[in-house]
């Protein structure tokens, strides 16, 4: 019951220096009140900047370096441009030999089949050794080999000759007169 009487007397603008009289925007006694202009406030504009004048630098003599440096990147070039055509008619070359190994490969297939059933083996042995030409061998001429051991082998190579720098630019252009020409 405390607690009501509490809760009725409270009232949250007794401290405040003025009252609440049901409007959030409160209204001075002594002060008139504004009204809202209507033209828009137009700010001053400000004095556009220019932007100094200034001489160009006559054009420079053309450096050696950079003529020497352009004449590198050119010789470069045309020698990648080299380096890819000979890379592709060489691709061009493997593919063509690689069809034809594939071609000889089936003719090697029809030329075995054909050559095994042109001959009777067992036929040609009983005629043989029936003239006595070819005998068995006897046990004495078998030999057997243990390869059990491993292998040894001595590989040589040949020494290879390295062409020097005259030889192959020598040689690049020979290949570049081959490929105009």
């Amino acid at each position: 019951m405390a607690a009501a009487a509490r809760q009725k007397n409270f009232d949250p603008y007794r401290n405040v220096g003025y009252a609440y009289e049901g409007s959030a925007a409160r209204v001075l006694e002594q002060e008139e009140v504004l009204q809202p202009r209507t033209q828009p406030r137009v700010r001053p504009r400000h004095a556009q900047l220019e932007r100094p004048k200034v001489e160009v630098r006559p054009a420079g003599k053309l450096s050696l370096f950079a003529v020497t440096g352009f004449a590198a990147v050119a010789v470069m070039a045309v020698m990648i441009l080299m380096s890819v055509v000979q890379l592709t008619s060489l691709s061009d070359q493997v593919v063509a030999m690689e069809s034809q190994i594939a071609q000889l490969k089936r003719e090697e297939t029809t030329l075995t089949a054909r050559y095994e059933m042109a001959y009777d083996l067992g036929a040609i042995e009983s005629a043989v050794t029936a003239e006595g030409t070819m005998s068995r061998p006897q046990p004495g001429q078998t030999i057997y080999v243990d390869l059990t051991e491993p292998d040894n082998v001595v590989l040589y190579q040949q020494e290879e000759t390295s062409l020097g720098f005259f030889e192959q630019v020598e040689e690049w252009i020979g290949n570049i007169l081959a490929y105009f020409g």
